[in-house]
């Protein structure tokens, strides 16, 4: 949505990158015979191709974390799917809710068709399909409720039509649920289909219908000593009008992989397989300390390709680029957090934007600039992953100012951890925005890269002049003991990293620890000349809701400022750095003087304090143009004020209520000589719109009007934790910046804005 507003000026969003991992769920992944994968991150189901390695959109509904999809046709289906101008996508979640989706492949539109009626009363565990026919699908679903249920699909035969639902059976499947399904034609009979159904009884049932349904069971296969985790038929082959024997594979919790053979009463197995013995014929993944196990595979439609998804919610992806012999080559995938992300800031020349998560890593996010294939040359990648932590990561600040990229990150412990780029990261960043900024940077850099600690805290440098015969630092000839960590290989890289590269051997030396917080880290920012890094901690009093000032470079600490009497959950300095602003649990913002008189001398003295709101104040930004100052709070306002004479702070305007609570606030400059501006306000809903703002200082006064309301499906499908302006200065074109944003649905989103 776009409106006219701030004199007329039209505003424009464009969707630029999403980064997102996968919800560490074994079903959760599928392969579409259209050629895009789909997953579940978080509560949206997320959608990706291969070839570019971006994830193209998010799919907003569910209000639960997504546990399954399956694409009809997958990828095994695709030589029904040849003609077929629209594609469907189903995706069950924890609640229960089963959701029909449709892709219209020539105008690459999604629409929200269905919601499954009769849902499953507990999380869905796993959805299989098979295309019957080029317009009829059957579908089953299982759940943690100990039910099966099967549905016929009739797809529409024109565009925007509906699609016909019915059900074909409901299966009680007892008191152990079945979390693994596989659903085939019978040899030789496509009128009659099989279901199979494997979960915590160690067994695998099978049933047997009739497309128009009555489901009877039929037998029971017994082999596996745990759990079944995956099932799937092979397809059906016919020969001369003669149905040969399908295969069901089964895998289970006791590392032991089954294939069974499914014929007709009157066929001649002896003469089906001859010897009975399956080889190991190509081996493909990180055998490493990083991989801890993958939750499934799948293949391509032309089967020259596998897609496998491991327990850091990442993605792994294989290539056939052999001729006459095999060759799997690892390739680019899309990458991401798979737990919240609750903090996000831009390098200080916005050449990249550095994210931090629950799922305990820092990540950094840059354009690479050397695809000409893709965008005009331009691709959104994972490029390093400075940090692996021990707990959960809250906060994080780019240092501004001169010298080496560092950064100061936060977490659930009680010290604030200051990291310095590494000599392979500056080397790696040149290639990735083709610019040589940071040659003056590397002839002082003498750390190579990082070693990770044994705890999973601290990281150790490795340093370019490093004795590199030295391979085991725990000073035995044991190379391969539990208490081993190997060591970390960080190289310059010329092309996006895999998995294997990001999780190890990229990354930054940790430089300092900053202690004196009571409790746990919550809130970070750094003023913009690169001088002061003020840190906060989660607080129940008012001693230890104390913000912390440090001085960058000696990292000492230089103030304890006393105002808050419960969790300070956002700070910001002015951006002529005069001035510190702080936003509470308590209700209360509280604006600090800051001044330097010398470069181991602050003095601070508290302004004003005031409770600005009626519900916990999540929010707060600057006008990049003077003092005045917005707040956002769970009481569904935002507010807008100004410091008057460096003496006290005025209410200029309420914007109109919102309709749910306001998470984050980021106020970009477009005009200095009128004062104007964007403001852009991320909801607890996930949504997100921008606001202009102009400033009269001679009244005093605020004028506010919506611009733009950005659709739900480029938006979040939880909470919006940050949004973070790249500065227009740094920007090429100074019509259009770009927006980043954070949220609790694990995902990173940076948008395009063009103002005219």
């Amino acid at each position: 949505m776009s409106t006219g507003g701030d004199g007329g000026r039209e505003v424009e969003v464009n969707r630029v990158f999403i980064g997102a991992g996968c919800n560490r769920v074994v079903n959760n992944v599928s392969w579409g015979a259209c050629g895009l994968v789909a997953f579940g991150a978080q509560n949206a189901v997320s959608i990706f191709c291969p070839e570019s390695a971006q994830i193209q959109t998010t799919l907003p509904g569910h209000t639960a974390v997504v546990n399954c999809t399956q694409w009809l046709p997958s990828a095994k289906f695709s030589f029904k799917a040849k003609h077929l101008e629209r594609h469907y996508l189903l995706s069950g979640d924890a609640d229960g809710t089963i959701i029909l989706w449709e892709l219209d492949l020539l105008s690459g539109k999604w629409r929200h068709v269905l919601q499954v009626p009769e849902s499953h009363k507990k999380g869905v565990t796993c959805i299989t399909g098979i295309m019957v026919s080029e317009t009829v699908a059957i579908f089953a679903s299982t759940s943690s409720d100990s039910s099966v249920h099967i549905w016929e699909l009739t797809f529409p035969s024109t565009n925007g039509g509906d699609c016909k639902l019915l059900s074909l059976e409901s299966l009680s499947v007892g008191s152990k649920p079945m979390v693994a399904l596989a659903l085939a034609e019978l040899p030789g009979n496509t009128e009659h289909l099989v279901l199979a159904m494997g979960g915590l009884d160690n067994k695998i049932h099978l049933y047997c219908g009739e497309r128009t349904g009555k489901f009877i069971h039929a037998c029971e296969l017994k082999g596996h000593t745990d759990w079944i985790r995956s099932l799937d038929f092979s397809l059906p082959i016919c020969a001369n009008g003669e149905g040969k024997p399908i295969l069901l594979v089964s895998s289970s919790q006791d590392r032991g992989i089954r294939i069974w053979k499914m014929a007709l009463h009157n066929d001649d197995l002896a003469t089906r397989k001859t010897s009975g013995i399956w080889m190991n014929v190509v081996t493909v993944g990180e055998l490493s300390h990083c991989a801890l196990g993958f939750y499934g595979g799948h293949w391509s439609s032309n089967g020259n390709s596998i897609l496998a998804h491991g327990y850091g919610g990442s993605f792994h992806l294989w290539k056939n680029v052999g001729v006459d012999l095999d060759n799997w080559q690892p390739q680019k995938v899309p990458s991401g957090h798979f737990a919240a992300v609750a903090d996000i800031s831009w390098a200080k020349s916005g050449e990249y934007l550095l994210s931090v998560s629950h799922d305990q890593t820092t990540r950094i996010f840059a354009p690479w600039q050397r695809e000409a294939s893709f965008r005009d040359g331009v691709s959104w990648h994972e490029i390093a992953r400075p940090q692996v932590h021990g707990h959960d990561i809250n906060c994080a600040t780019i240092i501004q100012g001169k010298g080496n990229h560092r950064f100061v990150s936060g977490a659930d412990e009680k010290v604030a951890r200051v990291f310095e780029a590494p000599l392979s990261f500056l080397k790696t960043l040149n290639h990735a925005i083709l610019q040589k900024s940071s040659e003056d940077l590397q002839s002082g850099v003498q750390i190579l890269g990082a070693n990770m600690s044994a705890l999973g805290l601290s990281q150790k440098p490795i340093y370019v002049q490093a004795d590199h015969e030295t391979t085991n630092r725990n000073g035995n000839d044991a190379s391969d003991t539990l208490e081993t960590i190997p060591d970390a290989v960080p190289v310059v890289l010329t092309e996006p990293p895999i998995e294997d590269q990001l999780a190890w051997h990229t990354l930054w030396p940790e430089s300092h620890k900053l202690y004196g917080h009571g409790n746990e880290l919550f809130s970070l920012c750094c003023d913009h000349g690169g001088n002061l890094v003020a840190s906060s901690c989660k607080a129940q009093s008012a001693t230890v809701a104390e913000i912390w000032l440090w001085e960058v470079g000696s990292w000492k600490a230089v103030g304890q400022l006393s105002s808050h009497s419960l969790t300070v959950t956002q700070m910001e300095f002015s951006h002529d750095d005069k001035l510190l602003l702080s936003v509470s649990r308590d209700r209360q913002f509280s604006v600090f003087t800051i001044e330097r008189t010398g470069p181991n001398d602050t003095s601070y003295q508290l302004l004003a304090r005031q409770e600005a709101h009626k519900r916990i104040i999540w929010a707060c930004s600057w006008n990049p143009f003077g003092h005045e100052f917005a707040t956002g709070s769970r009481d569904k306002t935002v507010k807008i004020w100004a410091v008057e004479n460096q003496s006290s702070v005025k209410h200029l305007t309420t914007l109109p209520q919102f309709k749910t609570s306001i998470t984050a606030l980021s106020w970009a400059g477009l005009d200095r000589k009128r004062n104007s501006g964007l403001l852009a306000i991320g909801m607890e809903n996930g949504l997100i719109e921008l606001w202009s703002l102009s400033i009269d200082r001679t009244l005093p006064s605020a004028t506010a009007a919506l611009v733009y309301r950005l659709d739900p499906v480029m938006c979040h499908a939880s909470a919006v934790n940050r949004l973070a302006w790249r500065s227009p200065e740094k920007s090429e074109d100074s019509s259009s910046i770009q927006l980043a944003s954070c949220g609790a649905d694990n995902c990173v989103r940076v948008f395009d804005v063009k103002v005219d």
